[in-house]
């Protein structure tokens, strides 16, 4: 911080100047085949991860011919549901569906502005505030890309950008090497869940899922669903919460898995907490004592890769509830189970749980991060 303070002291001593994005930034004008894109240089909404979170490669290819492009250095944005903080600094070509902005930096500024910064910027949450107060529609919002281009930047020296720059890249080395730890924890949780799974004590009886859970569609949401704040998760398609709800439709301890929409079909998730489940998703949960619904979710999540095999895709990915209930599950002892989920629960805790294990040590450097951040990104105002 003392570098950043004896930068401005020496180069702007006066303020720092506040400019419109439009000023030195646009939307990307250029466009590419989509026979040009792989699934490595596509994003669509989908791909880029919640909280700030980058991109995944694509599971889906794009569905029109032409895509607008992205160079490297541009930041990308996702434009459905702001609040969600989608954004990833490109450090490819490529092309990118309508829901993702490219935001460029015009051709006469780049003497003045860096890419980087430029997205530590954008990706603030000063912004994303900014972006989701000024966002169009209810059930599903959009960035105004008017007002986008309206948001104020600070614009320093080029020596005081690149400082703040070699700060905040810190800070995300240490989250990145934070979640490699998680990443390989996970595949270790992965192969031991397996091997439980696979060499289970005792006489197993094998039943129907259908037999042992109920296995039901959600609910189309009310007015005002997803939100962006509300008491419950609201679960739908994807593989992450689609928003939050004011109401639920579904108690808690229940098994979701997505049944339409790209790339998250099939997979298998748990919600603790009762929550709203929406048309596009399937919530299951033990109808007797004979199986635990969290047993359930450890079975049918070590089987992932079969219940996603068993989408229909042609078209719009989907999975059939009269398939899915079909599906084989063990019912050992339920002394087993319990022993089964308690070993499990304890690598999920450690890989997953936000209040314990690596979850919470990158939430506490996501907070540290954030704080400086905001305070790397607050200068003093050159008056007009």
């Amino acid at each position: 911080m003392s570098r950043i303070d004896e930068l401005i002291a020496e180069l702007t001593p006066s303020g720092v100047p506040y400019v419109p994005l439009s000023k030195v930034a646009e939307f990307s004008t250029t466009r590419v085949d989509a026979s040009d894109i792989d699934d490595t240089s596509y994003v669509g909404v989908d791909n880029l991860v919640a909280l700030k979170g980058g991109r995944v490669d694509s599971s889906y290819p794009p569905n029109t011919a032409r895509l607008t492009a992205y160079e490297p250095g541009d930041v990308l944005l996702g434009n459905i549901r702001p609040y969600l903080k989608k954004v990833w600094l490109a450090s490819n070509s490529g092309g990118c569906s309508s829901d993702v902005l490219a935001i460029r930096i015009k051709h006469e500024a780049r003497h003045s502005l860096t890419p980087a910064y430029v997205y530590y910027v954008l990706s603030s949450d000063d912004f994303f505030v900014y972006n989701t107060q000024h966002a169009k529609g209810a059930k599903m919002p959009r960035g105004e890309k008017a007002a986008i281009l309206g948001y104020r930047i600070p614009v320093p020296p080029l020596e005081v950008q690149t400082e703040v720059v070699r700060v905040l890249d810190q800070f995300t080395r240490l989250e990145t090497d934070l979640r490699a730890e998680q990443q390989a924890r996970l595949a270790q949780y992965e192969h031991y869940r397996a091997e439980l799974i696979r060499n289970i004590p005792g006489e197993t009886e094998w039943r129907t899922l259908g037999a042992v859970a109920n296995v039901r569609t959600g609910q189309a949401p009310p007015d005002g669903v997803p939100a962006e704040s509300g008491e419950y998760s609201f679960v739908n398609a994807g593989t992450a919460e689609s928003g939050r709800s004011p109401l639920q439709n579904t108690d808690g301890d229940a098994v979701t898995i997505p049944s339409r929409g790209q790339g998250g079909v099939g997979v298998v998730g748990y919600q603790r907490e009762p929550f709203w489940c929406g048309p596009l998703c399937y919530r299951i949960w033990s109808t007797n004592e004979v199986v635990s619904t969290r047993f359930l979710y450890h079975f049918l999540k070590s089987i992932q890769p079969s219940i996603r095999g068993l989408q229909q895709t042609g078209g719009t990915p989907a999975l059939n509830r009269k398939e899915l209930v079909l599906v084989a599950v063990p019912v050992p002892a339920i002394e087993v189970q319990k022993h089964i989920v308690n070993v499990l629960d304890q690598f999920d805790g450690l890989v997953n749980d936000i209040d314990g294990g690596i979850p919470a040590e990158i939430r506490m450097r996501r907070n540290q991060y954030e704080h400086y951040r905001h305070r790397l990104l607050r200068f003093k105002e050159l008056e007009a």
